[in-house]
């Protein structure tokens, strides 16, 4: 069910503690750790602790955590003392999704190429 933990879910389980992750904020109801695979200087992903498979997903069901979300994401980069930096969800395997857990990448320190890929 959505916003319930997903026992499958890589995320879920880093939420739960019991995966690893180097946490570098949190709130009641966001967590944002370093990417495992950085694509930049500056790469921390920042996920809802409500499970959601994407980004339309959580907006629909509940716009406050996609507002937290954000708000978050916005933090990490005011801590990174990030300038200017890209955030991307990725929704659907089609655009790189692999992990069904809506997570926005912050991605900063480095220039960053238009288109991206």
């Amino acid at each position: 069910m959505a916003g319930e933990p997903q026992d499958d879910c890589l995320f879920c389980k880093i939420v739960a503690g019991t995966i690893p992750a180097t946490i570098v904020r949190q709130t009641e109801t966001t967590l944002a750790f370093r990417d495992i695979n950085p694509q930049a200087p500056t790469h921390v992903l920042v996920i809802p602790k409500a499970h959601y498979e994407n980004a339309g997903a959580l907006a629909a069901a509940d716009p406050g955590l996609t507002a937290d979300v954000l708000r978050e994401a916005q933090a990490v980069a005011d801590e990174e003392k990030l300038d200017s930096y890209r955030l991307v969800f990725n929704t659907g395997g089609g655009a790189g999704q692999t992990v069904w857990h809506v997570h926005g990448h912050v991605i900063g320190g480095r220039g960053l190429e238009w288109p991206p890929g």
